[in-house]
């Protein structure tokens, strides 16, 4: 007899059910998170070009190693100095993307570029980042947000269209 295991909500996110076949050829039913972009496009509110050009951002953030959940790298030694390890040449690059797609989306202090940092870099949730951000004093809404990153990712998606436009010429 086997156990079943009992399911665990996650609080805020939506668990999406996907059937499959199991190695002994018995239809299995997985249960994945389904992500803020993923919705937007499979509503269609957003289009699959904004969908890539985020994607991209996502991977070139990871990239960059700007998240700010990392392990303290094991080659470091304490008192060296306080020097910590310098970046490869991969992550300066990538770092140079961002910062210029964060440029172009209004500086670091727009709320596109925060919502662009925080919702497709950090991977938070529209809702998350709308209950953390006041413009004027007041709170922002989640319909707002989810406006604000439309419209940051329809410049991601010109910025990024227009550098690969600079790169093949």
């Amino acid at each position: 007899m086997s156990a079943r295991k009992k399911k665990i909500p996650l609080p805020g996110r939506q668990l999406e059910a996907f059937h499959g076949v199991a190695p002994a050829v018995r239809p299995v039913v997985h249960h994945r998170v389904v992500d803020s972009l993923g919705r937007l496009l499979r509503a269609g509110v957003i289009t699959l070009e904004q969908h890539h050009a985020a994607r991209d951002f996502q991977a070139t953030f990871a990239a960059a190693g700007l998240d700010p959940l990392r392990a303290r790298r094991l080659d470091t030694v304490a008192g060296s100095g306080g020097h910590g390890p310098q970046p490869t040449e991969w992550q300066a690059l990538a770092r140079m993307r961002i910062a210029i797609a964060i440029d172009a989306l209004g500086g670091h202090h727009s709320p596109a570029a925060s919502c662009t940092w925080c919702v497709i870099g950090n991977q938070m949730s529209l809702r998350q980042w709308a209950l953390r951000q006041r413009w004027g004093g007041r709170p922002v809404r989640p319909d707002q947000a989810q406006g604000v990153l439309v419209a940051a990712l329809g410049v991601l998606a010109s910025h990024f269209r227009s550098g690969d436009r600079r790169r093949d010429a």
